[in-house]
């Protein structure tokens, strides 16, 4: 997932978190179901296998999308116009449940569409997000962004259209804590598109 991508971090990760997510999702015109098929697919992530599609119902994506069985889902959500995005669900560090949506490859209007529908809905989905990073180029793909939001220690080689993180993070954070972030409760939150955020 290394073109552009918006990435979620989120402590206490359930099934209801997933429920909530999905439902948000449905409600700003982005859905598992394809448009056409009305199918819901599982895409593989393992190497050995990446690409693979499985059939699913609903429920079955959102038992999945909880992890309490397995360390990382992904799956395709659809727009109302038929194009498709990358979704992947997985464990990161220290407890915390990462989600991660792949928009680089929407045209432009839907990008935009899809990170503004994915902003409003990723802090409903779980009270306990603690921080995003909106990066539509993909430019800083390789940064370990698990290592920023979630531990505060992770170099920023180039920036991203948007880091949020929690208070006590970006405090000890060596480049975030030098740097003026504008407080959007519960994150401080960077970059050039702060306010399109």
């Amino acid at each position: 997932m290394d073109a552009g991508f918006f990435y979620s971090y989120h402590l206490g990760w359930t099934r209801l978190d997933a429920r909530t997510l999905l439902g948000d999702l449905e409600a700003e015109g982005l859905r598992p179901a394809h448009p056409v098929t009305g199918r819901t697919v599982l895409v593989s992530l393992d190497a050995a296998s990446l690409g693979a599609r499985s059939p699913v119902t609903r429920e079955q994506l959102l038992s999945i999308a909880g992890l309490q069985r397995l360390r990382e889902v992904g799956f395709r959500l659809w727009t109302d116009g038929g194009l498709d995005l990358l979704v992947r669900i997985r464990q990161a560090r220290s407890g915390v449940v990462a989600v991660e949506f792949s928009v680089g490859e929407l045209p432009e209007p839907e990008r935009e569409h899809a990170v503004s529908a994915i902003r409003r809905t990723v802090g409903r989905a779980s009270v306990l997000c603690i921080g995003f990073v909106v990066d539509r180029s993909g430019a800083t793909a390789a940064t370990d962004w698990d290592g920023v939001v979630i531990e505060g220690d992770a170099h920023l080689h180039s920036w991203p259209d948007t880091v949020a993180v929690r208070d006590e993070t970006a405090a000890r954070h060596p480049q975030l804590a030098v740097m003026d972030g504008i407080e959007m409760s519960p994150w401080k939150v960077y970059g050039n598109e702060v306010l399109g955020v």
